[in-house]
């Protein structure tokens, strides 16, 4: 959950939920309780995904009252696992795929840490011939934009460079816009790492618009309540200052007014 995508943590989840499947049950009741307990369990092992809390909601309601038999269960809960890894895996590429044909021959971007459905339109708008010039966030303390800046230097026709958070205001007038991923989207908020609210924020007053890319599973409404996750202060300071409190929240929360375009695998739209 520290190094991959939030996507990713959901599929991982979801196919952990297969080892319920090798589990003896004396009834169909004892097995829905443990498949709804690991559920939930895996659900609050991180409370800031969104797909993650669709896709065991998901997996869930289509097995609770809906079998008769141990067997029955077992067998819904395999479909429905499958179901949704192939959702969310799909939405992803599907979801870069459209983001890819946003992408200008020339365009010069900013990005920001680290998304694998960013990475990946890029990817195939380089593949398909446009020449593009990336500048890549840090995205401190974590430093998760260098591995976005190597991942693009692999990339012929991509011309990355990196650049430390504080200076993207520097670097905005010479950006057509900036393309981020999202953790969640919830209501009319856009939440993802930590960093891209002053990003979206700058690039408003600097005039340069903001793309939001992502698979529809991480939009999201009504019955989910986006907590944040703090980090260790290590990675902010390695030796504790006596007398200051670090803080090192992992997301921030961006208003959706703030972003011009969001394009997900189903859609491409204005907040």
């Amino acid at each position: 959950m520290q190094t991959h995508s939030s996507s990713v943590v959901a599929v991982k989840a979801t196919e952990a939920l297969r080892e319920l499947l090798d589990r003896e049950y004396r009834n169909v009741e004892e097995y829905e309780r443990d498949l709804e307990r690991n559920a939930g369990a895996l659900r609050r092992a991180n409370p800031s995904h969104a797909s993650l809390h669709k896709a065991m909601r998901e997996v869930v309601d289509d097995v609770l009252g809906a079998a008769d038999t141990i067997e029955d269960a077992k067998s819904r809960t395999r479909e429905a696992i499958d179901r949704v890894v192939e959702a969310v895996e799909t939405g992803k590429h599907r979801a870069a795929a459209r983001a890819a044909t946003t992408f200008e021959d020339g365009e010069t971007f900013l990005t920001h840490d680290f998304s694998s459905t960013v990475l990946e339109a890029v990817e195939v708008a380089a593949a398909e011939g446009r020449h593009l010039t990336a500048y890549v966030t840090e995205a401190r303390p974590r430093f998760l934009g260098r591995k976005t800046a190597r991942r693009l230097a692999e990339m012929d026709r991509v011309d990355p460079h990196l650049l430390v958070d504080s200076a993207v205001g520097n670097l905005l007038d010479h950006c057509d816009r900036v393309v981020v991923g999202m953790t969640c989207i919830v209501d009319d908020t856009l939440y993802n790492r930590v960093g891209t609210f002053p990003l979206a924020a700058t690039a408003n007053v600097v005039g340069v618009p903001i793309t939001v890319v992502g698979s529809e599973s991480k939009i999201i409404e009504s019955d989910f309540v986006f907590e944040n996750e703090e980090r260790e202060p290590a990675e902010v300071i390695r030796e504790p200052v006596e007398g200051v409190e670090i803080e090192n929240p992992a997301y921030d929360a961006t208003p959706m007014d703030l972003v011009d375009e969001v394009v997900t695998d189903q859609d491409r739209f204005a907040p």
